[in-house]
């Protein structure tokens, strides 16, 4: 698991309250390699494995990132995997928007805030636990749609292009972390169709074998994170491992 990182690694997973994130949390916890596991959510989660720290924050806020940074204090972090992301949402009427006419000013900032301001605002967050000679792995789900390449149906304004804009956050960040830890991998992953929340309303458009399982996707994107190099940080890439254009 993770190679490149070193034994007794400390990792923050931020959105550890989903289901990516909390089969993420797992994963990590079954193995000896984690001396760290900082699971970040709204709600309080229980683990006994005394590797395991739960930080009740939300991210999204000024107030839970400052929280999060007291948290580490400056201390080394060698993994970030942030597994927050927003499609739709009952309670703020927020829906994927099929035409022109359904655009709205502040379900658009909503999901810039939550996909692509949060995202970058966490590394902003961990800079000082991020620079320096260690390896580091930060990682961010990222969503198929958001390249602009392979966008031919067109629809869903905001998700698209907050997680455009959110692939473009990293890969900028990823060039600037270059100068300050040449071990610093910088990825945007798209982790397939998974049975959670964000994916339940769409679901029966999924085709057969392609709706996975959480425990599936986290063990995929490890592998996917496991197999990358500093040279290819800043890239996008898929939970089978195959890049896909920004």
């Amino acid at each position: 698991m993770l190679q490149t990182l070193p034994d007794g690694f400390t990792a923050v997973i931020t959105g550890a309250g989903g289901g990516i994130g909390q089969a993420l949390v797992h994963r990590l916890l079954e193995s000896e390699r984690p001396g760290r596991v900082v699971a970040v959510s709204r709600h309080i989660a229980e683990h006994d494995d005394p590797r395991f720290e739960h930080l009740a924050a939300d991210v999204t806020t000024q107030e839970g990132r400052h929280a999060l940074g007291e948290t580490l204090d400056g201390a080394p972090v060698h993994l970030l995997f942030n597994a927050i992301g927003l499609l739709h949402d009952k309670h703020r009427a927020i829906s994927p928007e099929k035409r022109l006419e359904d655009l709205d000013a502040e379900t658009l900032a909503t999901l810039f805030q939550v996909n692509a301001i949060t995202p970058i605002l966490l590394i902003q967050t961990l800079a000082d636990s991020i620079k320096g000679r260690h390896p580091v792995m930060i990682a961010s789900l990222s969503a198929r749609v958001g390249s602009i390449e392979d966008n031919r149906l067109g629809g869903w304004y905001g998700y698209r292009a907050s997680k455009a804009a959110h692939n473009m956050f990293l890969r900028t960040a990823a060039i600037e972390l270059f100068r300050y830890n040449r071990q610093a991998i910088v990825l945007s992953l798209h982790p397939g169709t998974t049975d959670t929340g964000l994916s339940r309303p769409f679901q029966d458009r999924v085709p057969d074998g392609k709706l996975f399982t959480p425990a599936f996707v986290a063990e995929r994107l490890l592998d996917v994170m496991n197999d990358r190099r500093p040279e290819e940080s800043g890239s996008f890439w898929d939970w089978a491992g195959e890049p896909i254009p920004f």
